[in-house]
């Protein structure tokens, strides 16, 4: 819905993408129809329309993209890094393209952000079962489209934390709608607040991760060993359904050099479920118990790839 009254907040909201223009678009429309607007929203991205993007009525701050990749795939880490560079405020807010923000996930995000300057907080997505219609996303952009019709459209992911799934201990925190957790693990970067001294101690996103996986965890685990406290909260985002792969073997060549690099780093292996499906089809070798380096055994066929393609699911 759209407000009368909306505020504008000193906080960077930052998103990056590449080819995903009909999602980055149905994002600006739900920040612009929240109950408060960030005083500038930064775009990493070289393909969206210029024009479109000033159809908005937000500050947008487009920025060129950049890979560090040899290949020049899309660096999602290296983006972010570009972004938060960018950003004039000291609060940023980090957003992945497919998010669509509830009307006051700004707001609330950014008061709980305040109350904790020197924590990482992630908000709590839910996930739509399928894409939204060019009618709902024009209502989007009109503020017309409700809250309890997204809410309709979507579902918990039920192998994460979710407010309403689990109970938990407030301790000192009368605040019902966060949880300060030591699962770093859980961490990952859809939807998350930092203050700018923060995000640089943890020293941004590491770009020798490359392509998909792991980068994300990282990022927590080095804010738990600095001591960065981190909170989960149910501000709400939904994730804008598409296609996936289970198990992610699309993927399997970049899950596996970022697995090897977490490794070598954390001595921990990341990625656990898909490295125990990848093993059991004989891409790789690899155990749980195991501190050599993953090698690939076979490389999947086009065949195999189409046959873990799922478009109809919500979340992998």
């Amino acid at each position: 819905m759209s407000h009368l009254n909306q505020k504008t907040l000193p906080v960077s909201v930052i998103t990056t993408c590449f080819g995903r223009n009909a999602h980055l678009y149905n994002l600006l429309s739900s920040l612009a129809a929240a109950s408060a607007v960030p005083s500038e929203v930064i775009i990493v991205n070289d393909d969206s329309d210029k024009d479109v993007l000033a159809s908005y009525p937000l500050t947008i701050k487009q920025i060129p993209t950049k890979s560090t990749a040899t290949d020049g795939r899309f660096d999602i880490g290296c983006n972010r890094n570009l972004g938060a560079a960018a950003a004039s405020n000291e609060a940023m807010i980090f957003l992945d393209v497919d998010c669509l923000v509830a009307d006051d996930f700004i707001e609330s995000l950014f008061e709980r952000m305040t109350r904790h300057p020197t924590a990482l907080l992630m908000g709590q997505p839910r996930y739509l079962t399928r894409p939204l219609s060019k009618i709902e996303s024009r209502q989007l952009k009109q503020g017309k489209l409700a809250m309890a019709t997204l809410n309709r459209l979507s579902i918990l992911n039920p192998y994460r934390f979710n407010f309403t799934m689990q109970s938990y201990d407030q301790k000192d925190n009368d605040d019902k709608g966060i949880i300060l957790t030591q699962d770093y693990g859980a961490f990952w970067s859809l939807c998350f607040g930092i203050y700018r001294d923060q995000f640089k101690q943890i020293g941004g996103f590491d770009t020798a991760y490359i392509g998909y996986g792991a980068e994300d965890t990282d990022f927590a685990f080095m804010a738990k060993k600095l001591g960065i406290a981190f909170y989960l909260t149910n501000d709400l985002v939904y994730h804008q359904q598409h296609s996936v792969h289970r198990p992610s073997i699309n993927h399997l060549n970049s899950i596996v050099v970022n697995a090897n690099r977490f490794y070598q780093k954390w001595q921990h292996w990341p990625m656990s479920g898909w490295l125990s499906e990848f093993a059991q089809l004989h891409l790789i070798e690899w155990s749980a118990a195991q501190s050599t380096a993953i090698k690939i055994q076979n490389t999947p066929s086009q065949a195999d790839i189409e046959a873990a393609h799922q478009p109809d699911a919500p979340f992998i």
